[in-house]
């Protein structure tokens, strides 16, 4: 698999994608492309319209790079990883009965429309500007309840969100300080009782992560991994779980 330039996994083919040529420029404002793609699971159809590939942004009026969002990662919020892939077939059996569910760096939402299927109670946050946009489109066109999104960076104290009993994330620990930031953000929105989960691809900042939740009264386990789908690679990631 190859890797994006900030060392990401490309993102991954949805079955019912179309095989596209990447182009090398990036695209202006009006030229965004997308792709309408449908990811099949074991019993569950996720319909999701994500950027066609990598190479899009559209940041007009600068919004986004006020809020630290540069043009190099401004579209990563936009595509299917395999992380999240793989967090959302977890979910699509996972016990869900009577909890509050909290997705960070939901992207498009792939996880959260898996567990409003299942008619769960999810709400989603990310950082991105225009994730939100994506989020309740792709709700549409999975002719689902809106979910709940809030907007905040990890680093915001002062957000409505709550406290919830389950936590998720995939692929979220990419940068240096963000072992410190997301389990700081985990502990102030986690219930006395909560478990997180999060799908780790191997990235070197996993391991501080973990230390910060240990400190913060989690146990640490693993679940085994599967292939998200049948024909799939299986996953070189972790999936870390913490309960305390």
């Amino acid at each position: 698999m190859s890797r994006a330039p900030d060392g990401r996994n490309q993102p991954v083919e949805g079955v019912g994608s179309s095989i596209s040529l990447r182009c090398s420029r990036i695209p202006e404002p009006s030229q965004l492309r997308y792709r309408y793609q449908t990811i099949e699971f074991d019993g569950t159809d996720v319909h999701v319209r994500t950027l066609r590939d990598t190479q899009q942004f559209s940041d007009p009026h600068g919004v986004a790079e006020r809020m630290g969002v540069t043009e190099a990662i401004w579209p990563l919020f936009g595509v299917i990883w395999e992380s999240s892939q793989i967090l959302a077939q977890l979910m699509e059996t996972f016990d869900i009965e009577n909890k509050r569910i909290l997705e960070v760096g939901c992207g498009v939402g792939l996880t959260s429309l898996m567990l409003n299927s299942r008619m769960a109670d999810i709400t989603a946050t990310d950082h991105h500007p225009e994730a939100d946009a994506y989020l309740q489109l792709n709700v549409a066109l999975n002719e689902g309840r809106a979910i709940p999104f809030v907007r905040t960076g990890w680093e915001q104290k002062d957000t409505d969100l709550g406290e919830f009993d389950l936590i998720l994330g995939s692929d979220i620990l990419y940068q240096p300080d963000h072992a410190a930031l997301l389990s700081a953000f985990v502990n102030r929105h986690a219930k006395e009782k909560c478990e997180v989960i999060i799908i780790d691809p191997g990235r070197g900042n996993a391991a501080k992560f973990s230390k910060a939740m240990l400190v913060s009264g989690f146990l640490q386990s693993e679940i085994e991994t599967v292939p998200y789908q049948q024909d799939a690679q299986p996953y070189k990631g972790r999936i870390r779980r913490f309960k305390r």
